[in-house]
């Protein structure tokens, strides 16, 4: 019986440690036609939310493109000798987005930004909901790290029984 009451412990440790990831959504940009010339005139990211946690995949020929995070007036005036923040070329690259606020990419072939392979995005911040108060004789964290450490005890406290 204890065994049981052990592996159930475990596996709701489990669950409560994952359920942060799985919220996470993988976009892949340009959807089944990746990114590619002529990019931005699709309005790929129109209607679509982007949340802190969540990625882009960029899928391209990487002997034809590139991906590069610049700022915002890099992207406007598709300056190719600008200020790259981060440089892709695999042609296979995941952007994990980690801060709420505009990103900017480009690819920085020339004459690919002027006809369009650019993208902008804006990443909003986690949604949380309210949290209960906690009870003053248990303090509570509510961070995927006190998540884990709150199962660890839980499943410790039960092992040493």
């Amino acid at each position: 019986m204890a065994y049981r009451q052990v592996q159930l412990l475990a596996m709701v440790a489990a669950v409560a440690c994952l359920a942060p990831l799985a919220s996470a959504t993988e976009f892949m940009v340009g959807d089944g036609l990746g990114w590619r010339a002529r990019f931005n005139e699709t309005h790929w990211a129109d209607n679509k939310t982007f949340v802190v946690g969540d990625s882009l995949m960029f899928m391209y020929n990487k002997e034809n493109h590139t991906v590069a995070q610049v700022g915002k007036d890099d992207f406007v005036a598709c300056n190719l000798q600008g200020n790259q923040l981060k440089f892709w070329d695999s042609g296979n690259d995941v952007v994990t987005l980690d801060k709420p606020g505009k990103m900017w990419f480009i690819c920085t072939k020339p004459g690919h930004c002027l006809n369009g392979m650019k993208l902008v995005i804006d990443v909003q911040a986690p949604a949380s909901g309210p949290a209960a108060e906690p009870p003053s004789s248990a303090p509570i964290s509510y961070t995927v790290g006190g998540a884990v450490a709150a199962a660890g005890a839980v499943l410790a406290a039960v092992l040493a029984f």
